[in-house]
């Protein structure tokens, strides 16, 4: 089905002002979409009497009060979905599971089961992070063409996050190679120092996702990342026979 050019030049400006922390202004916004100012300043009018955009002081403007309830709502009806598979992969493992998708060349955090462990991992709905950097991301990667992969890594590089991130695209595809062939991927200490993360793609989805676990690395070592490896492969089969039934935009 044709895609209507108007609704979606609009939505990619809500977009933008998302990459953007949520506030800029009209030329920003006419540089990042490619897009004539006059062309962003109709369109954002439209935005701002919906109420999904305001505009601010100095010719700023900002995500609107609206998209308050529609995220709520949206975030509402994943977490029913999603929810209970990975508030049992909790019971499982022991740590804070989440599920994240692929929004552009990052990965986006969508839901998360947290830890009854005092001391656990949080991660902020909505958060993007960098694919190569993170069990979510490789994950991700490790759902792609070869093709795809170097792609995503030559627009975004690998720049490193902690001593610990991959910066060698040759180690990065060996890692990815191993995913492949065990079906789960793993971060050691990437993107946050002292973290240990175990993920896994979810197949099936009509975008594409991921499920992890991740835990403090002083209590999830080595050995029990290796055991909820197929933990995290199971629930991310069945993530993906759930998600198999919602359409796209519920998982943007």
């Amino acid at each position: 089905m044709p895609s209507v050019q108007s609704l979606t030049r609009a939505l990619d400006l809500l977009d933008h002002l998302a990459d953007a922390g949520g506030r800029a202004t009209l030329s920003e916004l006419a540089a990042a979409s490619g897009l004539p100012a006059a062309s962003v300043h109709r369109l954002l009018a439209t935005l701002v009497a919906q109420g999904h955009v305001r505009r601010e002081a100095g010719r700023r403007y900002a995500l609107g009060p609206r998209l308050v309830r529609l995220g709520d709502v949206a975030g509402h009806v994943l977490g029913e979905g999603v929810g209970p598979v990975l508030r049992e992969l909790v019971a499982t493992t022991g740590e804070s599971a989440n599920l994240a998708g692929l929004d552009g060349d990052a990965a986006v955090y969508l839901a998360q089961a947290p830890s009854p462990h005092p001391m656990r991992m949080f991660t902020e709905i909505g958060r993007r992070v960098p694919l190569h950097a993170t069990g979510v991301g490789k994950a991700l990667l490790a759902a792609m063409s070869p093709g795809d992969v170097e792609a995503a890594l030559a627009r975004t590089g690998m720049p490193a996050r902690t001593p610990a991130t991959l910066t060698d695209p040759g180690r990065l595809r060996a890692e990815l190679d191993d995913a492949r062939t065990r079906g789960w991927v793993l971060d050691e200490g990437e993107q946050e120092v002292g973290v240990r993360c175990v993920a896994a793609p979810v197949p099936g989805a009509p975008t594409p996702c991921a499920v992890s676990v991740s835990g403090p690395a002083a209590r999830f070592g080595p050995g029990e990342a290796a055991e909820a490896g197929p933990a995290v492969v199971a629930a991310a089969v069945r993530l993906g026979e759930e998600l198999a039934g919602l359409p796209d935009e519920e998982l943007r």
